[in-house]
């Protein structure tokens, strides 16, 4: 098969930080299933991965973790899954089980936990495997490029939606508006949110006005109300001081990303006082997971993709790195 791995992480504008080559079909554990990747979708994760803002947890690893594929073998004693079911790969691949965070519902904060894409092989490539109990059943009424970005895109803007504790009918921001961003909003929207966007891109500021939004300004601009919740997107520690001060009293702010840059200083009376609280938000559960792709299912979402062969992954993740699309880019084997 053809894969893609993380060859020596670094710039991948300036280096050559990635290695596309033919190597043998993995070979499954005896609790995994073997697929062949339909798509997969390209994640700003992916791009800490291959930069190394993340530290190396596999040499040579093979990024993506939003994976659609058509299941090639299950494990004898398995059922619920049959060869040529469609299913989803996911960021999360592997929690204990037995720690005091996975036993009260939180696996995403198990410390023993394991990652697609950075512990394990992932989707840039024409096979992969992934352990039964983690594959996702996928919705029905998306395409197979459709659905790629909802399964670390959605479910992740989907936890941050979670986190930032939007009330009913209540006033949400966005800072940034790419993959993620761009799904959570319309989840926020369909029940009864209104919606303020900031975003520096151009055409990320068409999309969310297409998609909605009740208002689009810059990203450091102040929304024209106060905010209920907000939502970190962009991997910018300087936006969170724009961003605490939209807040109003009671607000959350959700930062959903697995980078940031630092923080400056913030100022206890403009950004924090009144009980303005900042989360960060870690991964995802296999329940929450399923929740978002149900609500997926009863709000048909527009995706916005963005097609690439297996091939040209590094320049999807240039692109990526350079704002050179809205929406989400995906990767054709």
């Amino acid at each position: 098969m053809r894969a893609w791995r993380v060859a020596r992480p670094g710039p991948i504008g300036s280096a050559a930080p990635l290695r596309f080559g033919e190597e043998p079909v993995p070979v499954p554990g005896a609790d995994e299933l073997l697929v062949r990747v339909l798509c997969c979708g390209v994640c700003r994760t992916d791009l800490h991965v291959v930069e190394g803002d993340l530290p190396v947890h596999r040499r040579g690893v093979t990024p993506g973790h939003e994976v659609v594929a058509e299941v090639v073998s299950v494990p004898d004693g398995y059922g619920g899954v049959a060869v040529g079911d469609r299913v989803g790969i996911p960021w999360l691949r592997q929690t204990c089980g037995v720690c005091r965070y996975c036993l009260r519902g939180a696996e995403n904060l198990c410390p023993r936990s394991g990652y697609t894409g950075w512990d394990a092989d992932g989707g840039y490539a024409e096979f992969a495997t992934v352990p039964v109990d983690y594959a996702l059943p996928l919705p029905a009424g998306y395409s197979d490029e459709e659905l790629a970005p909802l399964l670390c895109a959605g479910v992740i803007g989907y936890h941050a939606l979670v986190r930032a504790e939007l009330p009913e009918n209540g006033v949400l921001g966005i800072y940034g508006f790419g993959g993620s961003a761009h799904l959570t909003a319309q989840i926020a929207l369909a029940r009864g949110a209104r919606v303020h966007v900031m975003t520096r891109d151009p055409a990320a500021r068409e999309l969310a006005s297409e998609l909605g939004a009740d208002s689009v300004q810059g990203a450091a601009d102040a929304p024209p109300e106060p905010l209920d919740s907000a939502i970190l997107f962009a991997p910018v520690g300087e936006l969170v001081p724009p961003a605490m001060a939209a807040l109003d009293a009671g607000g959350t702010l959700a930062i959903a990303g697995i980078h940031l840059t630092d923080i400056p200083a913030l100022n206890y009376q403009r950004h924090l006082f009144r009980e303005r609280q900042i989360r960060s938000v870690t991964s995802n559960t296999r329940a929450q997971a399923r929740e978002f792709l149900t609500l997926a299912q009863r709000y048909p979402l527009r995706v916005s993709s963005h097609r690439y062969p297996l091939e040209r992954a590094d320049r999807a993740l240039l692109d990526l790195s350079l704002g050179r699309f809205d929406g989400a880019a995906v990767l054709i084997p």
